[in-house]
């Protein structure tokens, strides 16, 4: 049986920066990840001949966080500004996105001091529409959308506490900005390797835990890989796992199996946070057609080239967004939440032919054009990944406290690290997981 003084359970974000920070400390750190991959939720293909990296997880940097910015300046990586324009669809008619201000105006009335509430109960109170005024309903829905879309979240379960708190994190890092990596959020899977290389971390794919039986400065593992059961010994371990997957229970692939259980206070924050759902579909054309298409703005008719957000009312993809400012024919079709639901465990043929559909509607573009032009189709469904289960974590109503509570350790024996456990406000997002490696590091340092 192995000993280690760390074993890090998941190799996405959370545990190959706290490996790499560990292995800098001069431990022996065991990295253990179930997928054949590192990376998590960081997802990044290249394709020959493409001048765009394919994304199916991770995408955007939000804002300037140090946890990203750092080593991708430090390794000279090449990160652009998104830019481009808006375009909405509503009512059928294509245009320029007009309804920011009234969203904005909506979700700066949340105020944390007040109980909790849901987003859905915050709206209905505060914003009222009895008279169905047009504008004030689309606003309305626009929000609603916004709050599915960008949190992944269910309207009548996600607290306005926890809205808030991400919206005053994200004001602190510039959070308005957004940035993408010219190859890709691979740039900073690389900079991980050389830092796990550099301090020799053992890291191993294809090896699930199932198990962990533990006491104070002892913990035993149980790993399944290539079919066989394997044990080691660490005297402290980290786990990085997607919330999804605390909160499962065995025999379902992905749980863990914790001797004697998580305590009360754990599964207490576990139930008050929740995975949200996200399809992602990556559409590569032969050229850009969008540039080719007009609507009027201002009186005037402009083409779709600078276009960098698209967004409808759909049912089945209500986002969409090419690569600006990256010139590649590539739009990523976004279906969260009540979209993500319908679309989960479809095939593949099904969501890329819908996306087709939906596209043509939005566009007024012949759907056979459509066909003809597509050169390929990359999908990822969250929610059916057995070692994710959903795309990205939020608070419910009442979780005041929830993340704190996930993120402390279990004796000075049990870490936890993870997106989910971050209590900066910076949930669901890459840097948010990172700076959670670093403070399950600095309570392991505290303890040594």
């Amino acid at each position: 049986m192995q000993n280690a003084q760390v074993v890090i359970v998941g190799a996405g974000a959370a545990g190959l920066a706290a490996a790499g920070k560990l292995g800098e400390c001069g431990f022996s750190v065991l990295l253990l990840e179930a997928r054949d991959r590192i990376g998590g939720r960081i997802f990044t293909r290249r394709e020959p001949g493409c001048a765009a990296p394919i994304e199916l997880g991770a995408e955007f940097i939000h804002g300037m966080p140090p946890e990203i910015w750092q080593p991708l300046e430090e390794s000279a990586a090449d990160v652009v500004e998104v830019e481009g324009q808006n375009w909405c669809v509503s009512n059928g008619k294509l245009g320029p996105c007009k309804f920011f201000s009234q969203v904005d105006r909506i979700l700066e009335r949340m105020d944390d001091s007040l109980p909790d509430e849901s987003f859905f109960h915050f709206l209905n109170l505060r914003f009222p529409n009895p008279q169905q005024d047009q504008k004030q309903e689309e606003a309305r829905r626009r929000a609603l959308a916004y709050v599915s879309g960008f949190n992944a979240a269910d309207p009548d379960r996600v607290g306005v506490h926890w809205l808030v708190r991400g919206m005053k994190a994200e004001q602190r890092i510039d959070g308005h900005r957004a940035f993408r990596i010219r190859n890709g959020y691979e740039d900073l899977l690389d900079i991980f390797r050389q830092r796990l290389q550099k301090y020799k971390v053992d890291v191993r794919t294809n090896s699930a835990v199932e198990s962990v039986r533990w006491r104070p400065g002892h913990a035993e593992l149980a790993f399944r890989s290539d079919k066989a059961v394997s044990k080691l010994i660490a005297s402290r371990i980290i786990i990085t796992l997607p919330l999804s997957l605390l909160k499962l229970r065995p025999p379902l692939t992905g749980a863990i199996e914790f001797t004697p259980p998580l305590p009360r206070e754990k599964l207490d924050a576990l139930e008050t946070l929740e995975m949200g759902a996200v399809v992602r579909l990556v559409l590569r054309f032969r050229r850009s057609f969008w540039k080719d298409i007009s609507a009027p703005t201002n009186g005037k008719s402009k083409t779709l080239a600078d276009m960098s957000f698209l967004f409808s009312e759909d049912d089945w993809f209500p986002t969409w967004w090419t690569t600006m400012p990256i010139d590649a024919p590539l739009i990523t079709a976004w279906a969260p939440f009540r979209s993500a639901e319908k679309l989960s465990s479809c095939a593949k043929s099904f969501v890329v032919q819908r996306s087709l559909e939906t596209l043509s509607e939005l566009l007024a573009v012949n759907l056979h054009d459509l066909e003809n032009w597509l050169e390929g189709a990359y999908f990822h469904d969250w929610q059916s990944d057995p070692f994710s289960r959903g795309a990205y974590s939020y608070g419910k109503v009442g979780s005041d406290g929830a993340h704190s509570a996930l993120a402390a350790p279990l004796e000075d024996t049990i870490f936890f690290a993870g997106e989910a456990t971050d209590t900066s406000g910076h949930n669901g997002t890459v840097h948010g997981a990172i700076a959670s490696g670093y403070r399950a590091v600095r309570q392991i340092l505290r303890t040594h």
